[in-house]
């Protein structure tokens, strides 16, 4: 069936286009059947079908006023789980010109590349108030759609519609966008540490010392109890690694909102919506069936949480051992998998042979046992044996300044090698299976609950 024809109107803040007089602003943040997600716009289409985004500049160009809260009481999810947030009602944004834009960047100059996704390149600039009366003066993040990409206007609109209104400590905070002729661009806060991912997989960074670990977590959390606590929840969809971004005190963010969507109302369950994500993060019964609920996005946390354990990604590409031709296969291997074994049980002597070698034994291994369980139940295969992201908090912060680390009370070779990711897991596996610890190891492990 042929889209039908666009025509641009103001009709609010969030709900900026029309399509035979329905509201199509909201199919865009939910991808539903005649929203935008039906068909990505050509070239030509860009420049016609939020013409209205310009008439915004007038709504958008003043700091954010006071909003109101979304949280509700400590007993919900989204109140101590996820509270601190706020919905500011209608879209407070800046709206920037594509020459502004360029010139803080230098010419979108590769000497300010940031790094490039599915959306496109980003790149570092600087605000102040000579850009817009009342803007504070600071560095940004310039994120320029790539038309030729694998996200379009749709994912640029979502993200507009969900940071334009939103407002919480975990979240990455939008200031601007810029919608001219063909191009779209989005401006965020700039989060000097970079992500999460890079700090877990990077070998050129420091190690993530856990206290550090447990503190995004609980901040990645929150983000996600806010979202999930608003009035009508709003699901994140591409939970990651590479979507938490670090502060300068490794304070953890929410950020790329392209593939969010409002979730469910009332009684129903679940909404239906085409597949997408990340594989090895996406939840099972959301690639099946197509069927997305909150619960989906705890899923995703869960296997975040098995990275922030293990220091390994959640695919990770394995070769098999060498068959009589002298060659080995290649085969994907999904952390969710690979790592219950391990998990089931609460053993911290199974435990630890999955740790991530880089920490050394300075974890905390009542800390760690309770995030592996955590882990467990958030990546369970149904859906309803999940837990609520609020309950997720209250259960990390939980485990804020604990000290038994596990070098301290015998359960890791104090002389064990940090350089390699496996240096001692082949000792460690052989002594769970048969039993060979040392008695001084054995009778320390013995004590731990």
């Amino acid at each position: 069936m042929a889209p039908r024809p666009w025509r641009p109107m103001l009709a609010s803040a969030t709900k900026c286009c029309t399509a035979d007089d329905a509201v199509v602003a909201a199919a865009a943040a939910q991808g539903t059947e005649g929203g935008l997600s039906r068909y990505r716009a050509s070239r030509s289409e860009f420049s016609r079908r939020l013409a209205s985004f310009r008439k915004l500049s007038s709504m958008t160009n003043s700091p954010a006023s006071g909003g109101t809260p979304v949280a509700g009481d400590g007993n919900k999810d989204g109140g101590d789980g996820g509270g601190g947030g706020e919905v500011v009602g209608p879209l407070q944004l800046y709206s920037f010109s594509f020459s502004e834009l360029r010139g803080i960047t230098h010419d979108f100059s590769s000497s300010y590349l940031l790094g490039e996704g599915g959306f496109g390149a980003v790149h570092k600039g600087f605000v102040d108030s000579g850009m817009r009366p009342g803007l504070l003066p600071q560095p940004v993040a310039v994120k320029q759609l790539d038309i030729a990409g694998l996200q379009g206007h749709r994912e640029w609109l979502a993200e507009v519609i969900f940071l334009g209104q939103f407002r919480h400590p975990h979240l990455v905070k939008l200031l601007g966008y810029c919608c001219e002729d063909e191009e779209r661009l989005l401006v965020y806060e700039f989060m000097p540490r970079g992500s999460l991912e890079n700090h877990l997989f990077k070998r050129i960074s420091a190690t993530l010392p856990w206290g550090t670990r447990i503190k995004i977590a609980i901040g990645a959390a929150k983000g996600l109890a806010f979202l999930h606590g608003a009035s009508t929840p709003v699901i994140y969809r591409d939970f990651k690694a590479s979507n938490i971004l670090l502060d300068s005190e490794f304070t953890a963010k929410l950020s790329d909102f392209g593939l969010a969507k409002m979730g469910p109302e009332g009684s129903e369950t679940h909404v239906t919506t085409r597949v997408m994500g990340t594989h090895g993060y996406a939840a099972p019964e959301y690639v099946m069936t197509g069927h997305l609920n909150i619960k989906s996005d705890v899923y995703s946390f869960g296997v975040v949480l098995l990275e922030l354990l293990t220091g390994r990604r959640a695919l990770e590409r394995v070769r098999s051992a060498k068959n009589s031709n002298g060659a080995g296969a290649e085969q994907v291997v999904k952390i969710v998998d690979w790592s219950r074994p391990y998990l089931v049980g609460g053993s911290s002597r199974r435990l630890r042979c999955i740790m991530d070698q880089r920490l050394a034994g300075h974890y905390s291994v009542k800390g760690a046992r309770a995030v592996a369980q955590l882990a467990v139940q958030c990546t369970s295969p149904q859906p309803r044996d999940r837990p609520r992201m609020a309950a997720v908090v209250d259960a990390l912060e939980k485990l804020v300044g604990l000290k038994d680390m596990a070098v301290a009370v015998g359960l890791w070779p104090a002389n064990a090698p940090v350089a390699g990711r496996n240096a001692i897991s082949a000792k460690i596996r052989a002594e769970v299976r048969g039993g060979g610890a040392v008695s001084r190891r054995r009778s320390a492990s013995a004590k731990l609950p």
